[in-house]
């Protein structure tokens, strides 16, 4: 697996404990840590949205 693989799965992963943390608490993990909608926080939304469209390809891809 690339290190961008492993680095976009990760912030996959991270965006899906935090939106898990808004469903059960009504917790918002990124927003607590940086600010709500401030420029960081914005930055990491976008992250992760890439990061979820980049690793749709992991589904395609056959690491045998």
């Amino acid at each position: 697996m690339k290190i961008i693989d492993k680095i976009t799965l990760a912030l996959v992963i991270i965006g899906a404990i935090n939106w898990g943390l808004v469903g059960i608490f009504n917790f918002n993990l990124v927003d607590t840590i940086f600010g709500m909608m401030s420029i960081l926080s914005r930055i990491i939304y976008i992250l992760v949205g890439i990061s979820g469209l980049w690793t749709i390809r992991l589904l395609f891809v056959d690491y045998d």
